[in-house]
């Protein structure tokens, strides 16, 4: 937090020169004073940006066989249902920097946070098609989001970009956390049911919005010029690596998030067990993502590396231990809250350090992230098929754990200091 600090008093002090009157310098004091507030708000509303990130998603998995036998759908449409966000990170990625450089970053972020509020109550009003119209609607904000988050970060925190992705991906993971923890209990005693529990919140994005509201007053538009663009990453093998490594460890994340409960229901974990399991996970993540920042802020070449296979090391633990040893399943649980947090911070630091700058950044954001959710979209569609064809989650877990082997080779990869626009 205190680098956090630091970089903004950097970006906005100023010092009265020695002829300056008190005057002046009484009103330069006041032009600082109210510099540092908007920046102060606005690393207040980054932090709560990020808490709506996946609180409307990991509050459907503890919730979803109530969702199936209500509306009566299978175990694949179900699936799609789940995960109908994800293909949205995948086809509106691409436009996110688009948007950015026609609306400016901070309004294209404050109309995806009230296009996220609608989607929400949407999806609980009753009935089949306001469902998956909401659905689609929040994952198309998400989307947004998830592309200009760290172009923003880049931008206004380029000293302490790990620093500050571990601190709202912390945030990100409390939030789904609570979300995922939350979701059985007010089922349970509210009439609404499910509905009420994931309708809820849409009062997050609303807050969020509030608080993000005086950065709507500027239009910052990224920078254009093609030494600032650089070569695009759809050309970079370093690109596509860095594509590859989101799009392995998010088909993992929400491979878990979807399927995870119902793995340790069939493994004879109880509902509301299983349901805080996910919770433990979700919560466990925040010390990876805490941790992995701060090793990262203090990463060379070789450590970077060594942070990069370990972190993968604990998906493939926590993988195999399901599949090989399904009675010590909150150990599992927990080892993959780690893991996953370690991962998603370390993917979304790569937009920032193997980028240039902030239009670099959102480019090789909107590129992995396409390409990244494309893959994880399909993740937990194909488990399911996998797990109806075989009749149990054997070959479904075996098949997670090669995709987490390919993670960590990945991983090898992309720790390397490179930048995208020279490789």
């Amino acid at each position: 937090m205190g680098e956090v600090a630091r970089t903004v008093s950097a970006r906005t002090g100023q010092t009265a020169e020695p002829g300056q009157s008190a005057q002046s310098a009484r009103t330069g004091l006041s032009a600082r004073s109210v510099r540092h507030t908007r920046y102060g708000l606005l690393f207040v509303g980054v932090l709560l940006i990020a808490a709506n990130l996946r609180a409307a998603i990991t509050s459907v998995g503890p919730v979803l066989s109530d969702l199936r036998a209500d509306l009566g759908l299978s175990g694949t449409v179900a699936s799609i249902l789940t995960s109908t966000p994800v293909f949205a990170f995948a086809a509106l990625s691409p436009v996110a920097p688009a948007v950015a450089a026609r609306m400016g970053i901070e309004r294209a972020l404050g109309l995806s946070l009230a296009v996220l509020s609608v989607g929400v109550v949407i999806r609980s009003v009753p009935g089949t098609a306001l469902l998956w119209t909401g659905t689609v609607l929040l994952g198309a904000a998400i989307a947004l989001i998830n592309v200009l988050l760290p172009s923003l970060v880049k931008r206004d925190y380029p000293d302490a970009v790990g620093k500050t992705t571990g601190l709202y991906s912390s945030v990100q993971s409390g939030t789904a956390a609570v979300a995922s923890g939350l979701a059985v209990p007010i089922a349970g005693v509210a009439q609404q049911g499910w509905r009420l529990s994931l309708g809820i919140w849409a009062g997050l994005a609303v807050i969020a919005f509030a608080v993000f509201l005086p950065q709507l007053r500027s239009r910052t538009l990224p920078a254009v010029t093609p030494a600032a663009r650089g070569r695009t990453p759809w050309r970079s093998l370093l690109g596509w690596e860095v594509t590859l490594f989101m799009g392995f460890q998010s088909t993992v994340y929400y491979t878990m998030v979807t399927w995870w409960p119902s793995i340790e229901r069939d493994h004879g974990v109880s509902a509301t067990a299983a349901g805080w399991h996910l919770f433990v996970l979700q919560m466990m993540s925040i010390v990876g993502n805490l941790g992995t920042a701060t090793m990262l802020h203090r990463r060379t070449a070789p450590g970077e590396r060594a942070i990069a296979v370990t972190i993968t090391g604990l998906l493939f633990l926590s993988v195999g231990g399901e599949l090989l040893a399904p009675g010590v399943s909150l150990l599992w649980a927990a080892a993959s809250g780690v893991g996953v947090g370690c991962c998603i911070v370390y993917a979304l630091s790569l937009f920032g350090l193997r980028t240039r700058n902030s239009t670099q950044a959102a480019a090789l954001s909107g590129m992995a992230q396409s390409v990244g959710y494309l893959l994880a979209g399909l993740g937990p569609v194909l488990f399911s098929l996998l797990h109806d064809a075989t009749g149990g989650w054997k070959w479904p877990l075996a098949i997670l754990l090669a995709l987490v082997v390919g993670q960590m080779l990945l991983a090898v990869l992309v720790s390397k200091d490179r930048y995208v626009a020279d490789a």
